[in-house]
């Protein structure tokens, strides 16, 4: 099959962005998107066919930031007309669904519906100045009234978890969503044992709460000393998540022993999950996230807050550890570095469990399926 994708964006070091590449380079594929930095994604996006497409114009003369970038998005995707011959058009990160308006045969792999304005759009509007507030409520419900248009059209929508496929049912009014999970190249991760140190690899944004593990890595350090917290990610250069990143930064110099890492490459990222003691995950209700399945392949407990996608992969007390607040966490950051034995065994019960459930194979031997149904006869 001639397969073409469409990805909102292609400029940081991503879960999403992982699968999308992994996704490009089965089937070859062209990627379309709205905005490409090489320099800050995935170094192998340079052997995939990419086009930037839209003009870009709104992004020039407005500031950076959320709302020029997603109207510059969005309606790039929309007004966008396929050219040349294709069987389906795979649709991932929000709006790049959007091209579903001049196009037909889109099947959307949804990592989630548009947060800003669903799930988190409380949330967001509490943050803004009130100034800021009647643009954002107008814009909000102008996106959804577009949104919910061309959804209903879009032939077959794969969610990447049942937490996206709830949100799926809510907000889009599309209860026929199937289920996905993405995979994970568990032959490239190793245990190279105990470094003394807890890693919460994500980007640094206040949906992936680096707060809430840096606060339960200050109540460990009354129990237990000796060890660090490392905090790997990306820094946007967005001002919403620069101000985010200076409360993180304030805070790791009060709690101490914290370090940050904005950028590494993959390898160097696999090396820092390989000799961690156990690995922290703390997001608002994830889609999906690929951080539980990359700690298990690796050998290592995951303690994971126990909300949204991380329910679907971690096995509470078996891969690792599901917890209800930052107590909770830490007691469990606990128990991992002092009974070695303990943490040992659920490590070696994370790597049988991705091995089995979560591989590459077992996704593209599902997703073919789903792509024979939408493409062209």
């Amino acid at each position: 099959m001639n397969i073409v994708m469409a990805q909102s964006n292609l400029t940081l070091k991503g879960g999403a962005e992982r699968v999308v590449l992994k996704i490009a380079q089965h089937y070859k594929a062209k990627i379309y998107t709205a905005e490409y930095n090489k320099k800050t994604t995935f170094s192998e996006f340079s052997d995939i066919d990419i086009e930037v497409i839209g003009n870009g114009r709104l992004q020039r003369i407005m500031p950076y930031g959320r709302v020029s970038q997603g109207l510059s998005y969005g309606l790039g995707f929309y007004n966008f007309v396929m050219k040349g011959d294709y069987d389906v058009i795979n649709a991932h990160i929000a709006p790049s669904h959007w091209i579903r308006n001049k196009n037909e045969r889109v099947l959307w792999y949804c990592h989630t519906p548009l947060r800003d304005v669903y799930d988190l759009y409380n949330y967001r509007l509490s943050i803004k100045k009130r100034y800021q507030r009647p643009v954002y409520r107008i814009g909000a419900a102008a996106v959804r009234r577009m949104d919910r248009k061309i959804v209903k059209n879009i032939e077959m929508i794969v969610a990447n978890s049942s937490n996206t496929q709830s949100r799926i049912a809510k907000y889009l009014g599309r209860d026929d969503a199937r289920v996905l999970g993405g995979g994970v190249e568990y032959e490239k991760y190793k245990d190279k044992g105990d470094g003394k140190y807890f890693l919460y690899p994500s980007r640094m944004s206040p949906n992936k709460r680096q707060d809430y593990a840096i606060r339960a890595f200050e109540l460990f350090k009354r129990r237990v000393k000796g060890y660090k917290l490392v905090l790997v990610g990306p820094v946007s250069k967005d001002g919403f998540y620069l101000d985010f990143y200076m409360k993180v930064l304030e805070l790791s110099k009060r709690v101490g022993d914290v370090e940050i890492v904005e950028a590494v490459n993959e390898e160097r990222l696999r090396d820092y999950y390989s000799k961690a003691t156990a690995v922290l995950y703390a997001p608002i209700d994830e889609d999906y996230g690929l951080v539980p399945l990359e700690s298990m392949a690796s050998g290592k407990p995951i303690i994971s807050v126990n909300e949204g996608g991380p329910r679907m992969t971690v096995r509470n007390g078996d891969t690792g550890f599901l917890v209800n607040n930052e107590a909770e966490m830490a007691s469990k950051m606990v128990e991992v570095a002092e009974n070695p034995a303990t943490a040992e065994q659920i490590g070696k019960n994370g790597v049988a469990c991705v091995k089995k459930e979560y591989s590459w194979g077992r996704f593209f031997n599902e997703f073919d399926r789903y792509l024979k149904e939408v493409s062209k006869k």
